[in-house]
């Protein structure tokens, strides 16, 4: 039993900024690859920004200089911090993690998402 509580979402105009945050919190022993994701409407889901355990990110090209991943292993939350918000940008941002759980096995978990809203 895992579960992924994501913040920071809300009404931006363009051109500004957003963190958004996401901590895990349940059972298991360690948290691997962490990431985040958006959908808008009409669109397909696509990735945003994803970061390993050990540190290693890789982002969108759309999203490069203007974002950054970061994780707090200590607090078990993966955070996102994106700047020079374009309308374009508003959709639900969806938080993703693996967990490897006590039982050795591998988890896959999505949160619940948060809106992201980019206009004037």
């Amino acid at each position: 039993q895992v579960q992924l509580m994501e913040s920071g979402g809300g009404l931006v105009q363009p051109g500004g900024s957003l963190r958004l945050s996401c901590a895990a919190s349940g059972s298991f022993a360690s948290i691997n690859a962490m990431g985040w994701y958006r959908q808008a409407p009409g669109r397909q889901r696509e990735l945003v920004a994803t970061i390993s355990s050990g540190g290693s990110t890789n982002y969108a090209e759309s999203m490069k200089g203007r974002c950054s991943i970061s994780r707090d292993n200590t607090k078990n939350t993966v955070y996102l911090q994106m700047n020079s918000l374009k309308p374009e940008g508003t959709a639900i941002y969806h938080c993703k993690s693996v967990f490897l759980l006590r039982s050795g096995r591998f988890y896959e978990h999505w949160g619940q998402g948060t809106q992201v809203t980019v206009s004037s």
